[in-house]
């Protein structure tokens, strides 16, 4: 056997199906996989982690006939050392080669390396290391062949050194002079902090480990990797670079359920970390070029890291006990390397050396002052944010004012907006109301208080107002107050999979699930239409406070008794023909074509000319994008059949003006099925959507009240035939009625205002 692959495993069975499913495609077959399943770590302290083993059974014996694998457990001693020390013992391929459960490889990995230890008579040798977001599947069919090599590290480690810092010190003389092998620098220098050092896509005479006793610290959980790297490399006769053997290391985007090591929040990971380095360094001699380049790591870190919690941390313990830990070990660094400090990193070390506390602090303050300064000067929300925390959330709360928003202020709109109107007729001038709106020139009646989002005014009316209406996330460095009421009316029965329901996080955030946990902790409100959006926002949201299922107040409008006059008067507003009847294409954002977060691209996939010349004696087109999506649709030369209204702000006022919808997998389809008029599904990528990215929650095959429609052929053909369509689809439609829009009929305003502003139960 030429090659024990080590995976330990606790939990996460849809990683470790993209593992195997790697290893089983490798083009080099002689292996075994020693799979470790390991306990729970003792740090899992959130209620919704998985805290239990997720059995492997099922999903080893799918593979046992492509390769030989052998499971083990852990026993007297638990964590990812323990496993793969079990790992290394039980091996009996010449080579081992210790591959995470959450991670996967490209095809021929294992044979570059191969390749390359047969061929440079090499003890050791190892690849590239490429970071993603996303399950295999997915990073395949978009990855870049030109990528070169991502230094995988934590958001700590990234915090732990500034940029620039390490490539800084692996070129510094005092390193150079001792000529450091290449795979030295590569897998210790170049590493982001401490913490990146990593035993990944390492192919390993299992010899040199068994001779050297070289095994995994077994007392740490953080920073086990260190010592067993240097050791390693300290000790092999030759270590040989492949960079075409790609490692893909899968970061998680729910950490809530799944956190990776470097994801899991203790205490313990300093002590851990000043551990492993003390040993790593008395491991290799304090002298070693290993050594060195620790130190440097080390001091980045206190630099960095640590002296920044000196100045902000609540906890005395980084000025007491860590403060003193941290000069014992950075006393012992030789001076060639503290020698080599300059500025601010030289200032602290000195100071640090001498146990001077104070004049740390002095130096940390004038640093952090100026790091500020030049932060507010090169962004104004910098300063809004600075005046919220050490200004505005001092000031005492109003319990009459109430703050709305609306996608991100780019509209007055949605459900906000027919809760702030039903609240100043039902109880006009007993609030005080505050609307985020970016276009100060939107009208916006009953006299609101209009300011810009993420402005110096945004910042303080969001620390004063007691209540708080969006319909949307609040931003993210909103932080509740005592007796703060906020009201997520959210934008929308679900269709697509949402958070906790998504395996993945195709978008431009893939810190998504995180941040949205964070944040929903602080609802205390949340509004559904109906029951299945009550248990799938239960579940997708982990919310555990009161949803109201009360209906969407935005389809108030949709029951209004004066609708066939509203209808009129939009259509002259917009001047939308009478004597035609008019579609609606609603489509939405594709979570994997984006410019950046929060703005999404879209490439229509109708050819309007055609439409027009097919249609347009009978109808015109109303275009209306999601509000993520940034580029704008050209109707150059047909504006008077296409109509771009995608900036119009409230879309349950052009669902009335609209004979048809058509939609692909927005949830727009739930709201204009409240009028009972029919409706049009284009799915041109169907497949993609619903296998790659996201995923439904309904049979979009079986459960839609309208049919599925591939081609512009098919559209076209559709809105020919709607008479015949509409009968074709009426039980299901009524079905889909019954079920989703049953909760709605123009009272959810009053409803939701009753409850959360008067406090009244039942209503």
């Amino acid at each position: 056997m030429k090659i024990s692959v080590v995976i330990p495993y606790v939990n996460g069975p849809h990683f470790l199906e993209d593992c195997l499913e790697s290893l089983k495609d490798q083009t080099w077959k002689d292996f075994e996989v020693l799979l470790i399943q390991d306990k729970p770590s003792k740090y899992l302290t959130e209620k919704e982690n998985v805290n239990v083993v997720e059995e492997p059974t099922n999903i080893v014996d799918n593979y046992k006939k492509f390769f030989p694998i052998c499971v083990y457990h852990t026993t007297n001693t638990s964590g990812v050392s323990a496993a793969r020390n079990i790992g290394i013992e039980k091996a009996v391929g010449e080579y081992v080669y210790f591959l995470d459960s959450d991670d996967y490889l490209f095809h021929n990995t294992l044979e570059k390396l191969v390749k390359a230890v047969d061929e440079g008579q090499a003890s050791v040798a190892y690849g590239t290391i490429v970071d993603t977001w996303f399950k295999r599947i997915v990073f395949f069919d978009s990855y870049d062949d030109d990528v070169e090599q991502v230094n995988t590290a934590s958001e700590e480690a990234t915090m732990n050194a500034t940029e620039g810092d390490d490539e800084e010190d692996y070129h510094k003389k005092v390193i150079t002079e001792q000529k450091p092998s290449e795979a030295v620098i590569d897998l210790i220098g170049k590493k982001r902090g401490l913490v990146a050092i990593s035993a990944l896509n390492l192919l390993i005479k299992r010899e040199l480990l068994i001779k050297n006793e070289i095994v995994f610290d077994e007392q740490v959980l953080f920073y086990a990797d260190m010592s067993f790297v240097a050791r390693t490399l300290q000790l092999a006769k030759n270590a040989v670079s492949v960079a075409d053997a790609r490692y893909v290391k899968r970061k998680h985007n729910d950490p809530i359920h799944y956190p990776a090591i470097t994801q899991i929040k203790t205490e313990d990971k300093f002590s851990n970390m000043l551990h492993a380095y003390e040993n790593t360094v008395n491991a290799v001699g304090d002298h070693d070029v290993i050594a060195y380049l620790l130190a440097f790591k080390l001091i980045n870190y206190y630099t960095n890291y640590h002296a920044t919690k000196i100045r902000r941390s609540e906890q005395s313990y980084w000025q007491g006990e860590r403060f003193s830990s941290m000069q014992e070990l950075i006393t012992k660094i030789p001076t060639e390397i503290t020698a080599n400090l300059s500025g601010y990193k030289n200032k602290l070390v000195k100071r640090l050396i001498k146990g001077d506390l104070s004049a740390t602090k002095r130096v940390v303050n004038i640093h952090l002052g100026s790091k500020k300064v030049r932060k507010i000067k090169s962004n104004p929300r910098a300063f809004a944010c600075y005046l919220y925390f050490h200004l505005f959330t001092k000031m005492k709360m109003k319990d009459n004012w109430v703050l709305f928003e609306s996608f991100f202020g780019k509209s007055y709109s949605d459900s906000p907006k027919y809760i702030y109107e039903y609240l100043n007729q039902a109880y006009p001038n007993e609030y005080k109301c505050i609307w985020v709106i970016n276009d100060k020139k939107t009208k916006i009646p009953y006299g609101a208080i209009k300011v810009k989002r993420f402005s110096i005014r945004y910042a303080y009316y969001f620390a004063r107002c007691k209540y708080d209406v969006l319909n949307v996330r609040q931003p993210n460095w909103i932080r509740k107050r005592k007796g703060n009421v906020f009201l997520e009316t959210w934008h929308g029965t679900p269709l697509k999979r949402l958070v906790f329901d998504q395996e993945e996080v195709c978008g431009a955030s893939p810190l998504h699930k995180q941040q949205f946990y964070r944040q929903s902790r602080d609802w205390d409100y949340l509004i559904s239409d109906n029951g299945f959006s009550t248990e799938t926002f239960k579940r997708a949201f982990l919310f555990h406070n009161e949803i109201v299922e009360c209906g969407y107040p935005r389809n108030d409008v949709l029951y209004a008794p004066d609708k066939e006059a509203r209808i009129i008067k939009l259509k002259d507003q917009l001047g939308i023909p009478k004597d035609k009847k008019t579609i609606l294409y609603a489509p939405t954002w594709r979570d994997d074509e984006y410019y950046g977060k929060g703005e999404y691209k879209f490439a229509l996939k109708l050819d309007l000319h055609e439409l027009k010349r097919q249609l347009g004696d009978e109808y015109v087109l109303l275009l209306r994008t999601h509000y993520y999506i940034a580029d704008s649709i050209d109707t150059t030369g047909i504006e008077d059949f296409a109509f771009n209204v995608s900036k119009y702000n409230d879309i349950s006022e052009l669902y009335l003006i609209s004979d048809l919808l058509i939609t692909d997998y927005s949830s727009v389809f739930f709201d204009y099925a409240n009028l009972r008029r029919p409706i049009l599904f284009y799915t041109y990528d169907l497949e993609k959507y619903r296998d790659m990215l996201r995923g439904f929650y309904l049979d979009i095959e079986e459960d839609m009240p309208g049919p599925l429609l591939f081609t512009e052929e098919e559209v076209i053909a559709a809105i020919k035939d709607i008479a015949n369509i509409e009968k074709k689809y009426q039980d299901k439609y009524d079905e889909f009625y019954e079920r989703f829009c049953h909760v709605d009929d123009g009272d959810a305003s009053k409803r939701i205002v009753e409850r959360v502003f008067r406090n009244k139960q039942g209503v």
